[in-house]
């Protein structure tokens, strides 16, 4: 499984795939994978975030 953030609200969930609506913000969203893959952070398997890929995957320009 990995951990997605949907771009909206940021709300993160650990899925084997992203569903089209976002469970939080009830959203039709883009999920961001931020699943940790780099030792860093702990690697594959750790269900650790990827902090530098989450902090910049969120977008500002909410509407």
């Amino acid at each position: 499984m990995a951990i997605f953030k949907c771009n909206s609200c940021g709300n993160t969930i650990d899925v084997v795939s992203p569903p089209d609506v976002c469970p939080a913000c009830h959203q039709k969203c883009e999920f961001v994978d931020v699943t940790c893959y780099i030792p860093d952070c702990g690697g594959p398997g750790s269900k650790n975030i990827n902090e530098q890929v989450y902090q910049t995957s969120y977008k500002t320009d909410k509407k």
